[in-house]
């Protein structure tokens, strides 16, 4: 049975899936700030997604630190995807840095009409922010991106295994 809660008008589920192989209107990549997919859920993108993603983020160029970009998703199942560029674990302000990417994310998205996104654990991979702190800023963010008049319909965070599933499941109790 999927973990969930209403906040204001908007459903906040939690879920176990690869976010590169699930079927939403958006979902966010913890992107690097020159935009290259690199490795992990990167080089998943590029496989399953196609060239043309490469192609739009090179149109973009790079971003700074709390920033994002919408683009297409290719032959993903995802009609979009948010690039938001967070924090590195412990570099200054990082709880602020990654409130300000999740807050971008979801505001990037609503201005490209999107109201269904899938969030992984922000920073949690690579980036080494530890899953509790990554888990409950973006709680704080989702919850004040909402009492802002903040227009998603649902929000997924999409926990690649067991172990991420467990820890965000503490936000339902």
């Amino acid at each position: 049975m999927p973990e969930m809660k209403k906040i204001r008008n908007c459903e906040l589920r939690l879920i176990r899936q690869d976010i590169t192989d699930f079927e939403i209107e958006a979902f966010v990549f913890y992107a690097r700030p020159d935009l290259e997919l690199g490795s992990g859920f990167g080089s998943a993108i590029t496989r399953r997604g196609g060239p043309v993603i490469k192609k739009e983020l090179d149109a973009v160029g790079s971003l700074s630190i709390t920033e994002a970009a919408v683009t297409g998703a290719g032959q993903l199942k995802a009609e979009y995807i948010v690039h938001a560029v967070g924090p590195v674990f412990q570099e200054e302000r990082t709880e602020e840095k990654l409130h300000a990417t999740v807050l971008n994310a979801l505001k990037k998205a609503e201005a490209k009409g999107i109201r269904r996104i899938a969030f992984p654990p922000m920073g949690t991979g690579f980036y080494g922010v530890p899953l509790a702190a990554s888990r409950d800023i973006m709680i704080r963010a989702f919850e004040a991106y909402l009492s802002q008049g903040g227009k998603m319909e649902e929000i997924v965070i999409c926990a690649n295994d067991l172990r991420e599933y467990r820890a965000f499941q503490g936000m339902f109790h």
